[in-house]
């Protein structure tokens, strides 16, 4: 059975959604000792605890850490909890090639910013951001003082990274180390929109049958970023871009990709990455070879205006449609919608195949245009307050 723990009142509140979960526990995930007493409660019911695993922000070090003090076959716990701070990545990789040039300033700082001018264009973040929450692109100085400012404020005793802004194309690297041997599951290269000074990833093409020089090149790049960290067992994923023929780190994070990631690799490759996973975690033997090579592209779907959700039409349309493998939409009836600051305010996404990259990506493209989301407008004064805040 999986237990599962959490600190969301709105999961709690759900549960009969989680028809998966055996068992749902409500903790303070912050609280180590609380978790590790929960654990214990749980060995005490008694179950037989076969792998603690998280793959979410940023419980993957804390649950590695606590499959290890059991003796269960445990994660990279270490090199996890470095990839979860970005300030740290920047450090551990540090006189390599595939760090971009980058200043970090504790949050009180500001009057040291004009040490940053000398990188724009820049990408400012919080070091412990996620999703792309808390980034912000900066062309020039005023942007960069402003949105300095903007993350100040939301984390006054944080530290606040600013990175010169890499241009190349983007990829992201689903990564299943085992015991020490870096597996390279699926590649899908990203395409990304700029909206209200935010890189929002509203397209991803599952790449099935990658040259093999670029499979060779990014290996080496992979191998050796991995190495930096320790990185010997488990998941990971690396957000890459190919700065003229130079493979850079954007992030790393300790998991597979979340928003359909899974979905989309056993959809084009065969391959449950999420199962394969909890088998690694269980101590046993992994399958990551392709059972298939079918190109495979999903389109997402955000918001260009604010307003309450009314309702949605074309779902049923687009099911229909035999490219279409898999529809998600997020929201529900009543719920505030508003143009992207983040990857969690994408409120759809449609996966579609085709016979090649092209069609794949028409078939995405073309069955996410059917999908409407029909809003209630909000009060203008509501409206100005909430894009105030962003």
């Amino acid at each position: 059975m999986t237990c599962l723990l959490t600190s969301s009142s709105k999961q709690v509140s759900q549960r009969e959604e989680y028809s998966d979960v055996g068992m749902m526990v409500y903790c303070n995930l912050y609280d180590y000792d609380q978790v590790r007493e929960v654990i214990s409660c749980l060995e005490k019911v008694p179950l037989t605890i076969a792998a603690i695993v998280s793959f979410v922000d940023p419980w993957c070090a804390l649950a590695a850490q606590l499959a290890s003090e059991r003796g269960l076959s445990a994660f990279s716990a270490e090199a996890m909890r470095l990839m979860e701070n970005k300030m740290k990545t920047r450090a551990v990789l540090k006189n390599t090639l595939h760090n971009p040039r980058y200043l970090a300033l504790p949050a009180y700082a500001g009057g040291r910013i004009h040490s940053a001018n000398k990188l724009l264009p820049v990408v400012v973040k919080y070091i412990d951001s996620n999703g792309s929450r808390d980034v912000f692109y900066c062309p020039d100085r005023s942007t960069l003082f402003r949105n300095f400012q903007i993350i100040a404020n939301l984390y006054p005793e944080g530290t606040i990274l600013i990175e010169e802004y890499l241009d190349g194309p983007q990829y992201i690297v689903e990564v299943l180390a085992v015991n020490g041997e870096i597996n390279i599951v699926a590649v899908v290269a990203q395409e990304i929109q700029l909206i209200n000074g935010h890189f929002i990833i509203t397209g991803y093409n599952l790449l099935v049958d990658p040259d093999p020089d670029f499979m060779g090149k990014l290996m080496m790049a992979v191998k050796t970023i991995l190495d930096k960290f320790g990185f010997k067992h488990g998941p990971c994923h690396l957000e890459m871009r190919n700065v003229k023929g130079t493979w850079k780190l954007i992030e790393v994070n300790p998991r597979i990709s979340g928003a359909g990631m899974n979905d989309m690799i056993e959809i084009g490759l065969g391959i449950n990455l999420v199962r394969e996973t909890l088998r690694l975690a269980m101590g046993e033997k992994v399958d990551l070879e392709p059972k298939h090579r079918i190109p495979t592209y999903a389109e997402y779907l955000v918001a260009d205006t604010t307003g309450i959700l009314h309702r949605i039409t074309g779902r049923r349309e687009v099911e229909k449609d035999p490219n279409v493998k898999r529809v998600y939409i997020k929201p529900r009836r009543g719920k505030l919608i508003t143009p992207p600051t983040s990857l969690g305010d994408r409120y759809a996404y449609v996966i579609a195949t085709g016979e090649t990259d092209e069609a794949a990506r028409a078939n995405a493209r073309a069955a996410a245009g059917k999908i409407r989301f029909i809003y209630e407008p909000l009060d203008p004064a509501i409206n100005n307050l909430i894009h105030s805040q962003t």
